[in-house]
């Protein structure tokens, strides 16, 4: 059962072959059994769960079908889910227990997805390498003596060591698609707005979003819908007709413009990467799809925007986290100033408090103009590129990461050397464009992922062409040894 994917637990189930409830036994076994290895879940939801599996099983008894009715999932520790722990990887939420359901977990649950436990992070989303976290670093199933990606290497890890068939993940930055490459997975960070940000705990606000893992872009097609659409609670949201993403995935290719940026193949690029990249363009030459060199000249200038932008959204995010209301609190404060000091001293990591540092430094008032407002500007110049690259072509591919996953602590003094591995994946974030990473091959026994790009609201697009692909090719299948 475990090596299903959500699209085969879909017609399994629908075919009365097994129950929601037998099904989401077995892989709660599994989790118990594998992931002490992996470390890829903070809280495991075991009551919920069979609850939930019981209610879909009488929903499917009374004619109810659906894709998602009785399907196994993950969230993210970062989507609040009412009752439940919602950690964010950190010590400062390890106590909180969120009073609601974020949009996304209650639409899923709506639609009778059932929720095995939340996944572990980088703390508060800030990292590449899920080594932040408070809960200690997620292991690769791969190779468990390297990083699985960040910061949604918890979900990553799971779905790629077959603990579960997809989980929920976001994406500042990379995070959704650097994971996948580093698993084997195929990753989906959608239009900014398209999926509902209300109850997931913001890094930074006007870059994150949520977004589907999984093992083939058939599986993420079907997470999608169930996540994507309208919420008047986000301010942030689009309300945008959500199209049936399923449905687009049998198109033809033919005559598909595809660009290729003549900036990812430069001297950072490892180029058994490089090599990889190319044999993925001949097989969607192979099946119609016609390629084209394109020029993103400021893509140069993307990560120290990115790394004043993201900063400086979080220094102000993270303001809320004062041992005042809600999360970790100092023992005995003196005043409310030792209250706040102490309490996010010992409630927020290195990682996190080497960010809010840059951020407040960024909007002080003697540097907004020198940093801040100049990343802005730079952010709109990394957004005409695009613009223009698609007047050109339909999609834009490219490596996802420069390199295969590191050993894990191998960056761990070099913080900048992990912000250049997210160099091909935080354009898309600047600029709010949906982006997908899929499987295109190994390096050293370690996976590799090929990113794809393509204008607003055109996630049908991606899907489209990464289930062509996998169609005509076999990445995504492998498994890891020993899962």
């Amino acid at each position: 059962m475990h090596q299903m994917t959500l699209a085969e637990i879909a017609r399994g189930l629908a075919d009365k072959k097994f129950s929601s409830e037998e099904l989401t036994k077995v892989l709660l076994a599994r989790i118990t059994q594998l992931d002490p290895q992996l470390n890829s879940f903070i809280s495991l939801t075991e009551e919920l769960a069979l609850e939930q599996a019981k209610a879909a099983d009488a929903r499917r008894a009374n004619g109810e079908s659906g894709a998602l009715l009785g399907a196994p999932i993950a969230h993210k520790d970062l989507f609040c889910t009412q009752g439940i722990r919602t950690s964010c990887g950190s010590k400062m939420l390890d106590n909180f227990k969120a009073p609601y359901d974020a949009t996304v977990v209650a639409k899923l649950a709506a639609a009778g997805a059932v929720t095995l436990g939340k996944t572990n992070m980088d703390e508060f989303a800030m990292g590449s390498a899920n080594e932040s976290s408070w809960y200690g670093a997620v292991k690769n199933p791969w190779n468990l003596e390297h990083v699985p990606g960040g910061s949604s290497g918890g979900s990553a890890a799971a779905v790629a060591a077959r603990l579960l068939p997809a989980a929920t993940a976001t994406d500042t930055g990379g995070s959704i698609r650097q994971p996948a490459a580093f698993t084997n997975l195929t990753g989906l960070k959608p239009t900014y707005g398209r999926v509902s940000r209300w109850g997931m705990i913001a890094y930074a606000s006007s870059l994150d979003q949520g977004g589907p893992l999984a093992r083939t872009a058939e599986d993420c097609a079907i997470l999608l819908q169930g996540m994507a659409g309208f919420d008047q609670n986000d301010s942030t949201s689009i309300d945008e007709p959500v199209p049936d993403y399923s449905a687009s995935l049998g198109d033809s290719l033919q005559g598909l413009r595809i660009g290729v940026p003549k900036e990812y193949f430069s001297a950072g690029l490892d180029p058994r990467i490089a090599e990889l990249i190319q044999n993925s363009i001949k097989e969607l030459q192979k099946l119609g799809a016609v390629i084209k060199e394109i020029s993103l000249p400021n893509m140069q200038h993307a990560i120290p925007a990115y790394y004043v932008i993201a900063p400086a959204e979080a220094s102000s995010n993270l303001s809320r986290f004062d041992g005042v209301r809600f999360g970790h609190r100092c023992e005995n404060p003196e005043n409310l100033i030792d209250l706040y000091k102490r309490s996010r001293g010992e409630g927020f990591g290195a990682e996190v408090q080497r960010r809010i540092m840059v951020g407040a430094y960024a909007l002080s008032a003697g540097y907004y103009d020198a940093y801040y407002l100049k990343a802005q500007k730079i952010r709109r110049l990394v957004k005409n590129d695009f613009m223009a690259a698609f007047n050109e072509v339909d999609i834009i591919l490219g490596p996802t990461t420069p390199n295969p996953a590191w050993k894990l602590g191998a960056k761990n003094s070099d913080p900048v050397a992990a912000y250049l591995e997210d160099v091909y994946t935080i354009t898309a974030n600047l600029a709010g464009l949906p982006g997908l990473s899929m499987p295109a091959g190994f390096v050293d026994g370690l996976p590799v992922g090929v990113q794809l790009l393509a204008p607003y609201f055109q996630e049908g697009r991606l899907l489209n062409v990464a289930h062509q692909y996998q169609l005509n090719t076999d990445w995504h299948t492998r498994t890891p040894t020993g899962f």
